[in-house]
């Protein structure tokens, strides 16, 4: 007797993501199909004629998705905003932590749902007229627009281009979420190149730095603060851990300096094996610390200077902090982003936050790190530099202290239209 040997089955992430995706239609299709039947008959039992688009009535209008921890903070604000105005609101989200769960709200309703394709499959056969969320790539991959929600709007949470988004981040929104009226030009340019739908762009400023503004204030000062620097890079091929890893922690780590490292949020699932290298070579110790934590703003509050790459942090700690920071952007590959298609296009563009970049900071090259000692040592302020972070704030972060209220203002006008 021949015994054929049974080979593991392997699918690879493309194809996975196809097979997902045709599975939540099939299925997305199959509940909706039967909601439609369930309603016409409720109308036949009930004697009336069945309503133009009576599949798409609405149990919860306004519905917001957080996708993460990271993002509690950002959310939070424009939570209470509804719970204030009285109005019902449905907040969905990934994060098991998150307060909301636990908190006693009269007029929003809170679940967990999970993450990953748990939460997209709930996702996608949702129903609602307004859908908040800051999740990029609907359409895209597994987050897929359901049939039952009438406009999803997506809030920018970076005060830096909105176009340094993964490849066609936002590009089948029905409306984007602005920081800063700067952010809307590249996003037009965008549409104009791919053909796509035009969005509506509504600029309410920043929801997390409003929150972010007023706990710094609260925070007490350090005692015996020592000279601290903050490395917060972004992640990817591109970013500091990736390109450069032990170039860079190895001579910070040799300055006398408390060093504190803050790795992007992604990079604990996307860059495991990195972190696990870096950690084990410099591991946590009184001078050099490993900051995972949600809200970033002990490590912003406690640096004297910021070594960054493309990360939005960097606008952060520029705007809450107001100190002086070094950036590394240099060979940044810009083809995973968006902004690569704006570039293309016209290669004379510069992104805005990378002329800002040049303005209010200092850049920081790879033969620079074995001098990075003297480098932090002779980096000092000045009143032009100053000025140019107060430009740049004034330009990216627009209706300070408004942004909860004004997104509410924004889905509750939208409603409306709808």
């Amino acid at each position: 007797m021949t015994i054929i040997p049974i080979l593991p089955l392997y699918i690879d992430p493309g194809t996975g993501s196809m097979l997902f995706s045709i599975l939540v239609g099939l299925l997305a299709t199959a509940y909706f199909l039967g909601r439609a039947l369930l309603i016409k008959l409720k109308f036949i039992f009930a004697g009336k004629k069945n309503e133009q688009n009576v599949l798409y009535t609405k149990d919860d209008p306004y519905v917001i998705y957080n996708e993460g921890e990271q993002y509690i903070t950002l959310f939070s604000g424009i939570i209470q905003e509804f719970e204030k105005r009285q109005t019902p609101l449905l907040y969905l989200t990934s994060a098991e932590n998150d307060p909301a769960l636990s908190q006693n709200f009269l007029y929003v309703k809170t679940e967990y749902i999970g993450s990953g394709n748990s939460a997209f499959m709930k996702l996608n056969m949702l129903s609602a007229k307004i859908v908040l969320m800051t999740t990029p790539g609907l359409d895209v991959y597994q987050l897929k627009r359901s049939k039952g929600v009438n406009h999803y709007s997506h809030l920018v949470h970076m005060t830096s281009d909105a176009t340094t988004y993964r490849l066609f981040g936002l590009d089948y929104f029905d409306s984007v979420l602005l920081t800063g009226d700067y952010q809307s030009k590249d996003l037009k340019t965008l549409e104009r190149i791919r053909k796509t739908k035009q969005k509506e762009y509504v600029t309410v400023g920043c929801p997390y730095l409003d929150i972010l503004e007023k706990k710094i204030k609260e925070l007490p000062k350090e005692e015996n603060h020592p000279y601290t620097v903050l490395v917060s890079p972004s992640w990817g091929e591109s970013a500091i851990l990736s390109r450069f890893g032990e170039k860079l922690l190895e001579p910070l780590s040799k300055t006398g300096y408390r060093i504190i490292v803050r790795p992007h949020p992604q990079s604990k699932k996307s860059e495991s094996e990195i972190l696990d290298r870096l950690m084990t070579a410099y591991p946590e110790n009184e001078n050099f610390i490993w900051d995972f934590e949600k809200d970033n703003i002990l490590s912003l509050s406690h640096a004297d200077i910021m070594i960054s790459d493309f990360s939005g942090i960097i606008f952060d700690y520029m705007f809450l902090c107001d100190k002086p920071f070094l950036y590394v952007n240099d060979k940044l590959d810009l083809r995973p982003y968006d902004a690569y298609d704006i570039i293309e296009a016209n290669p004379e563009t510069t992104l805005w936050q990378f002329e800002t970049l040049k303005k209010t900071g200092r850049k920081l090259e790879e033969k620079d790190f074995c001098n990075i000692g003297i480098i932090l040592k002779s980096m000092s302020d000045n009143e032009e530099l100053a000025k140019q972070r107060a430009i740049a704030k004034n330009t990216a972060w627009m209706h300070r202290g408004e942004a909860a209220s004004l997104v509410v203002d924004f889905m509750m006008s939208k409603n409306e239209d709808i």
